[in-house]
């Protein structure tokens, strides 16, 4: 019965090391795929230009390196424990053979097991947080976007960058607009207020002699006030005016490259149907 049970428990022992060595071929095909999977992301770094992904990637290629690096001890330290392992199942082989006492065979028979299972339960926990890390790589690896979703997000940051510059000009126009009606407001104000101090003061002035003089140099003080502005309105009006001469210019000037890329491309297209009716001509 003895002899049964230590058969037992060296199957056991075989099958665990058997799974150890399944579940090693299983982390270095993952390993191999998050290879491969690595290489085909950082093909298509080099082909869209994406630099702000490419440090990511290398810290991520950093961290396989260290996981590569501690999968080897690992593994030589899974080598050299079923190596003891198999050392001690074939000298209770040789004990069983020998057929020595069935009492200290049991006694180092248990012994040995116990020692086996730790090792074997520190094996099976170093490699799944190993394959936990892995897992982890190929979490942050599939984040990165692809190229098609890099495109779908520049195509939709070109529509908002196109959606804010039409609000900004039509805020501008607003305030624009606003400015010239509340300057034409305060000139308006301006004007009534210098209105009704001349009316009040018309009768008065206009009865002595110093009134006069005194009404004729504030006349004169308001009309060469009014020049003045009228001077600054004037200076605004050509700077407007050159601004809106600049615009008509490059406005013309992308009329013209427009009507010559539509040239350009209708002999394209002529082009490309002549050259396919020449293929067909030539295939048949």
């Amino acid at each position: 019965m003895q002899e049964g049970s230590s058969e037992q428990e060296f199957n056991s022992i075989r099958a665990s090391i058997a799974m150890l060595n399944s579940n090693l071929d299983q982390q270095n095909q993952r390993k191999i795929s998050v290879l491969n999977e690595l290489q085909n992301l950082q093909e298509k770094i080099r082909k869209e230009g994406a630099e702000s992904k490419v440090k990511k990637f290398v810290s991520l290629l950093e961290n396989l390196k260290l996981l590569e690096r501690q999968e080897s001890e690992i593994r030589c330290d899974f080598d050299e424990k079923r190596s003891s392992l198999e050392a001690e199942v074939s000298d209770l082989e040789e004990k069983i053979a020998a057929g020595s006492d069935s009492k200290m065979l049991s006694r180092g028979l248990d012994g040995s097991l116990n020692e086996s299972l730790q090792k074997l339960n520190s094996a099976k926990r170093e490699l799944a947080a190993k394959l936990r890390a892995i897992v982890s790589i190929k979490r942050q690896l599939d984040d990165a976007p692809s190229q098609s979703e890099l495109i779908q997000y520049e195509c939709r940051l070109s529509e908002l960058n196109a959606h804010i510059q039409e609000k900004l000009q039509q805020t501008r126009k607003f305030y624009a607009t606003y400015n010239a009606l509340l300057e034409i407001k305060e000139l308006m104000l301006k004007e009534t207020s210098l209105l009704n101090s001349i009316n009040s003061q018309f009768q008065e002035a206009i009865a002595s002699t110093t009134g006069r003089m005194k009404l004729l140099e504030s006349m004169q003080g308001i009309v060469k006030g009014s020049q003045q502005k009228l001077g600054k309105v004037q200076l605004g009006l050509q700077e407007e005016q050159k601004v809106c001469d600049a615009l008509k210019e490059r406005y013309t000037a992308a009329m013209a490259e427009q009507r010559r890329c539509y040239s350009l491309l209708k002999a394209f297209q002529e082009e490309c149907a002549r050259n396919e009716k020449l293929q067909s001509q030539t295939s048949a």
